[in-house]
C-alpha cells in the first residue's frame, strides 16, 4: 500500500494518516520526517499528509505552522512597530517583516526620509490586517514581505478565517471574486480574507493613498449575508478536509443558496452541501 498525495488531490480532498497508520511497504522509497520503519514498513509518527519528492516520502503535519516561500500571498496581521519595520502574524514560526522600504508611500516614489519612519503609524498601525507578498526569506526562517502592488494593501469591510495551511494550494491566482458581489483572499499562511468586493480603477490602483485607508464602506445586509454564507462554506469545507480553492467555494456557494443562513450552521447541511460540492468538482474533473 502507499498512499499517493496527487491521488487524494484528483478528488480536491487531503488523505489524512493518523501516528502508526502504514505509508508504503515498497523498500525503493527512502524515510522522510514523520515516519518512522517497523521492520520493512514505512509508518507515519504523525497526523498529517503524505508528501513525496522523488524516492523521498514524508508525513506533513495537518496542523502545523506555516513555511514561506518567495513568492507567497499571505493575510497577516500588524504586531510591532519597530524602527523602519512592521512585524506582521503571518501564522508562521516567526512574525513576518514589513519594511518601510518595501511600501509605497503616497505622493511621488521617493528614498524614505526620517519623516516617514515618523508617520509609519498613519500608515499601518497594531491591529491592521494586510494582505501581502513574501519577497525573500531571512536566514533565520522569517519573511521578509512587500506591498508594492495595488493589489496588496490593508484590508477592510470583512472578516478573517483561519484553516490549516494545508488546505490551500498555492495557484496562480489567490484573489478570488464571486459571483455575489464578495471577493475571498486565500492566503497560503492558512488566513482567508472574506470581504465585499469594491471594484478599483486603474488610477484608484496607482495611487497609494487608499492603501493605507481604514474606513469602511457602507455594507448592505444582503451583503452581510452573502459574506457570512461565504465564511460558513468555507469552515466546512475545511472541517472536511476539502481544499480550499476557487471551484470548490463557487460549487459550495451556488449549492449552498437552496438553503437558509441559518441552515449553515447545522453540520448535516454541512456536510450534504460539501457533499455535492466535491460530485461537481470530480465530474469537472473527468471532463
Amino acid at each position: 500500500m502507499f498512499v499517493e498525495p496527487t491521488a487524494s488531490k484528483r478528488n480536491n480532498q487531503i488523505s489524512i494518516l493518523t501516528p502508526g497508520e502504514m505509508v508504503t511497504e515498497d523498500q525503493q522509497y527512502m524515510r522522510g520526517h514523520g515516519t518512522y520503519l517497523q521492520d520493512t514498513t514505512l509508518i507515519s509518527s504523525v497526523v498529517g499528509v503524505v508528501e513525496r519528492v522523488n524516492k523521498l516520502i514524508s508525513v506533513k503535519p495537518h496542523k502545523q505552522r506555516y513555511e514561506g516561500e518567495i513568492g507567497d500571498v499571505v493575510v497577516g496581521r500588524i504586531t510591532e512597530l519597530g524602527s523602519k519595520r512592521w512585524k506582521v502574524d503571518i501564522h508562521a514560526r516567526l512574525d513576518g517583516v514589513l519594511l518601510l522600504s518595501s511600501i509605497n508611500l503616497p505622493g511621488i516614489q521617493r528614498r524614505k526620509q526620517e519623516s516617514d519612519e515618523l508617520e509609519m503609524r498613519s500608515y499601518f498601525t497594531e491591529g491592521d490586517l494586510l494582505v501581502a507578498e513574501v519577497q525573500s526569506m531571512f536566514h533565520d526562517g522569517s519573511a521578509n514581505l512587500h506591498t508594492r502592488s495595488g493589489k496588496y494593501r490593508k484590508l477592510r469591510n470583512g472578516c478573517l478565517i483561519t484553516v490549516p495551511s494545508v488546505l490551500i494550494k498555492r495557484s496562480k491566482s489567490h484573489f478570488v471574486t464571486l459571483d455575489c458581489g464578495v471577493q475571498v483572499i486565500l492566503g497560503v499562511n492558512g488566513y482567508i480574507w472574506i470581504a465585499k468586493h469594491v471594484p478599483m480603477t486603474a488610477e484608484e490602483e496607482a495611487q497609494p493613498e487608499g492603501m493605507f485607508s481604514s474606513e469602511n464602506v457602507p455594507i448592505s445586509m444582503e451583503d452581510r449575508e452573502c459574506i457570512a454564507r461565504v465564511y460558513n462554506i468555507i469552515a466546512g469545507l475545511a472541517s472536511h478536509h476539502v481544499l480550499i480553492q476557487e471551484s470548490a467555494i463557487a460549487f459550495a456557494y451556488d449549492i449552498a443558496s437552496d438553503f437558509t443562513l441559518q441552515d449553515l450552521l447545522d453540520a448535516s447541511t454541512i456536510e450534504t452541501i460539501v457533499a455535492q460540492a466535491q460530485f461537481r468538482l470530480n465530474e469537472q474533473l473527468q471532463d
